[in-house]
């Protein structure tokens, strides 16, 4: 086990270096909305694809996907590498957010989707489904925090402190510059990230005799974690009905894709993806290989998710080297959830405030900051409590996002596309989603919640789309943005 009072010195140290890159991006904010939610749509491609892939990797894989590489074997490196696959939605929209929303000067995906259907309604119900499925997202972040601290100090680390630690630092992090500080410090937070999980991988494959015995004993040992479909956990219809949800991460997921609102230039953006591919396919392999050295060094355990804190207090892991990895996941965590918090925030500013009273731009980061805060007392409450509610909405938040892709699909490249259409769609597919899950107790594991979702937001789509008319006010994105692409070389 680790000391607390070691883990809490090394959280000082580490809360102390995240606030000051916090106050100094607090200096540079001008105080428009632009500036605090998107920092000035001036960030450059490594800061941006830095903030991106801490966003995107959260403690889901060092806790997770090691758990389910433990409990699977390599599946999880295919589900994964599914989700890596989902980049390359990058190359086609990443152009046509950054020029929309530069042209437009939209803030949250939600006002950019609203905008091109010509009825905020859009833009209100896509918040709000949003705001459903990512809320139980950020309260799993909570519980990865507490299960890390507590399982690594033997339950010296209590859940209400681990949470308490997580909650101050995101709101801290988000509310104070907003967008600037949240990148910035998810630039640093990304570093750790890596050296941690390298530095550890490196330490537990040594113990086990270097790579060609590590390779050799999960050959000779654990054959069947090598084979497809593994030992249990993997079938044709689970590794479909968990990574066909996350191809769409990219789109669905309104926290990632702002980030493709902040990009300076066209040229920060190619940066931009290659930053993220390649800190993600590392990260990747980081986690996976993690899980299989979990298998050898602490075999049988009960509770898969606990893999990462029996490696760490195994004996194999140096104490530094373990807190140094505390601190990464630690930071995955809390990048993710000061990133939902921040985006939620923008988008209730930017969607619900009413436009009649001519919000200002200080109204509007008030607004967004109030609920900012809301967002984290909420995860770390329902973190605490444990509920069943929150854990059924979280298991299912990746297909209940789904139904945000077919309008924004159509929003580029569908001009028939319809208000009534898009709002059809998010609404059916959401009720759906939740009767499927929560009263059909259809399991995440099960394809049929997933495809189901899809299937009934995109058929509502583009049927109702196709009875109904363009409303007057609609943009034509498609139009518009032609020449710039091609100036561009966008495809």
């Amino acid at each position: 086990m680790i000391s607390p009072i070691l883990i809490w010195a090394v959280i000082g140290v580490f809360a102390l270096l995240g606030i000051s890159i916090a106050v100094l991006a607090a200096r540079a904010n001008t105080g428009t909305v632009t500036d605090y939610f998107l920092g000035g749509r001036a960030v450059g491609g490594m800061v941006a694809g830095l903030s991106y892939a801490a966003t995107t990797y959260s403690a889901f894989m060092l806790v997770v996907l090691t758990g389910l590489t433990y409990r699977g074997g390599i599946g999880a490196l295919g589900f994964e590498l599914i989700y890596f696959a989902g980049l390359s939605l990058l190359v086609l929209f990443a152009p046509r957010f950054w020029l929309v929303a530069k042209r437009w000067g939209f803030i949250s995906p939600a006002e950019m989707v609203g905008a091109r259907y010509g009825d905020r309604r859009v833009a209100q119900v896509m918040a709000a489904v949003s705001l459903i499925f990512l809320l139980p997202y950020c309260t799993t972040q909570m519980a990865g925090i507490g299960l890390l601290l507590s399982g690594v100090t033997g339950g010296s680390f209590s859940l209400f402190q681990a949470i308490a630690v997580g909650a101050a630092l995101a709101m801290f992090w988000s509310i104070v510059a907003g967008l600037r500080s949240v990148a910035w410090t998810d630039a640093a937070l990304s570093a750790v990230m890596v050296v941690s999980g390298v530095l550890a991988v490196g330490f537990a494959v040594s113990a086990l005799g270097g790579w060609g015995e590590f390779l050799s004993t999960a050959r000779s040992e654990h054959g069947e974690w090598l084979d497809v479909p593994g030992p249990g956990l993997w079938s044709l219809s689970t590794f479909v009905a968990l990574s066909f949800p996350w191809f769409f991460f990219a789109l669905s997921n309104p926290q990632v894709s702002q980030r493709l609102f902040i990009l300076r230039d066209f040229a920060a953006m190619r940066r931009m993806i290659r930053w993220v591919l390649g800190f993600g396919l590392l990260f990747t392999l980081i986690a996976v290989v993690w899980g299989f050295a979990a298998l050898q060094l602490a075999p049988d355990l009960e509770n898969t998710s606990m893999a990462t804190p029996a490696l760490l207090t195994s004996g194999v892991i140096p104490v530094w080297v373990a807190l140094l990895l505390i601190l990464g996941i630690l930071s995955a965590a809390i990048s993710t959830l000061d990133s939902i918090a921040l985006t939620v925030g923008a988008m209730v500013a930017r969607d619900f405030l009413p436009r009649v009273i001519a919000p200002t731009d200080a109204q509007q980061i008030l607004a967004g900051r109030m609920v900012m805060a809301i967002v984290i007392l909420f995860a770390s409450y329902f973190a605490l409590q444990q509920a069943q509610i929150v854990q059924q909405l979280a298991a299912l938040s990746a297909a209940g996002l789904l139904v945000a892709v077919p309008p924004i699909i159509g929003a580029f490249f569908w001009q028939r596309g319809t208000a009534t259409g898009a709002l059809a769609g998010m609404l059916g597919g959401s009720v759906v989603a939740v009767w499927l899950a929560m009263i059909a107790k259809i399991s995440v594991f099960d394809p049929v919640l997933s495809f189901s979702v899809a299937a009934v937001s995109t058929t509502l789509f583009v049927v109702v789309s196709l009875i109904t008319r363009p409303r007057e006010d609609a943009l034509d994105f498609q139009s518009e943005i032609a020449e710039a692409l091609a100036r561009h070389r966008a495809f």
